[in-house]
C-alpha cells in the first residue's frame, strides 16, 4: 500500500506538470522523461501494472510532440508490462476479467500502427473482438479498427465483411425498441456509420449481380428507385444531415454520371468522416479513370 501511495503521489506530481498554466507552457519532453524514470523504479520494484500506466503516460506525452517512434516505443513497453501483469495474476489464480490482456493487445494495435503497419494491427483486433464478445460496444469498437485497418491496406472486400458482421451484431445484440427490430442508441449510430461505409464499398467494388451476397443486395434495394421514399429510404442518411444524398450518389454511380458525383462529393464531404471521404475519393476516381486504364 505505500508503494502505491507514493506510485500515485509521485504520478500526479508529473501529470499537474502538464497542465496549461497562463503564459507558459507545460514541458512535456521533461514529464515524458520523469514518466519514463518512474515507469523503471517501478518494473524494478516489480510493480508491472503501475509501470505499464507510467509508460501509457510517456505515450501520450510522445505524441504531443509529434514523436511517432518514441510514442510506439513506450506503447510496446507498457503492452510487455501489461502482459507481464496478466501472467502474474493467472499465476496466482486471483479471479480477473482479462483486463491486463485486453491493455496489452490494444498498446500493441496502436503501437504497430503509429509505425504505419496496419496490416499487423488486423490480427491483434481481431483478438481484441474476441475477448470483448461479453461488451459487445467494445467489441464493435475493435471490429472498427478492424475494417479500418483493412481499407489502409486496400482490403476492401475485407472492410465490407468486417462492416457486414458488426451491422449484424447490432442487429442481434444492441438494446431494441419495444415491438419492432430497431436498434437505440450507441447501436442505431453505428448501423448509421457502417451502412454508409458498405455502400460506398459496394459502389467501389462494383461486384457482379451473380456474385452479390444477400445481405449486400437488400442494402442496395433500399437505394432503388422503387424504394426510395420518406421511410424505407431517408433513414440512413438522416444520420449524417441530408436525406437522399446517398441515394442519388448510388443513382450517380450507377449510371456513371461522374459531373453528378462530383457535385455530390463536395456536397457529402463535410457531412462524412475522413475515411468514408476517402472512400468516396476512390470510388469518384474510379468512375473517372476506371482501374487497369492507367491513371
Amino acid at each position: 500500500m505505500a508503494a502505491e501511495g507514493d506510485f500515485l503521489t509521485r504520478y500526479r506530481a508529473v501529470s499537474n506538470k502538464l497542465k496549461k498554466r497562463f503564459l507558459r507552457k507545460p514541458n512535456v519532453a521533461e514529464a515524458s522523461e520523469q514518466f519514463g524514470q518512474l515507469a523503471k523504479e517501478l518494473k524494478q520494484q516489480d510493480c508491472p501494472q503501475y509501470a505499464a500506466f507510467c509508460n501509457l503516460a510517456m505515450a501520450r506525452c510522445e505524441q504531443t510532440m509529434f514523436n511517432a517512434p518514441g510514442e510506439a516505443l513506450a506503447l510496446t513497453d507498457a503492452a510487455r508490462l501489461f502482459l507481464a501483469s496478466e501472467q502474474e495474476t493467472r499465476a496466482l489464480r486471483v479471479p480477473g476479467f482479462d483486463e491486463n490482456m485486453q491493455a496489452a493487445m490494444n498498446c500493441y494495435s496502436f503501437a504497430i500502427k503509429e509505425m504505419n503497419r496496419p496490416g499487423e494491427a488486423i490480427v491483434h483486433f481481431q483478438r481484441a473482438t474476441e475477448l470483448q464478445i461479453q461488451t459487445p460496444i467494445e467489441a464493435l469498437l475493435s471490429l472498427w479498427e478492424m475494417a479500418s485497418c483493412k481499407i489502409l491496406t486496400r482490403d476492401h472486400e475485407g472492410a465490407l465483411a468486417v462492416l457486414s458482421e458488426m451491422q449484424h451484431m447490432c442487429q442481434e445484440r444492441g438494446l431494441q425498441l419495444p415491438g419492432t427490430n430497431t436498434p437505440v442508441g450507441a447501436y442505431m449510430d453505428i448501423i448509421a456509420k457502417c451502412e454508409i461505409s458498405r455502400v460506398l464499398l459496394l459502389m467501389l467494388l462494383e461486384p457482379p449481380p451473380q456474385k452479390l451476397l444477400p445481405e449486400h443486395a437488400q442494402t442496395l434495394e433500399r437505394y432503388a428507385w422503387e424504394s426510395f421514399d420518406s421511410h424505407s429510404q431517408g433513414k440512413t442518411c438522416e444520420q449524417n444531415g441530408e436525406p437522399g444524398t446517398m441515394f442519388y450518389l448510388v443513382m450517380a454511380c450507377q449510371e456513371k454520371d461522374t459531373e453528378s458525383l462530383k457535385a455530390l462529393q463536395t456536397e457529402l464531404w463535410p457531412l462524412l468522416s475522413a475515411e468514408q471521404n476517402h472512400l468516396l475519393h476512390l470510388v469518384v476516381q474510379e468512375r473517372i479513370t476506371p482501374s487497369g486504364q492507367g491513371i
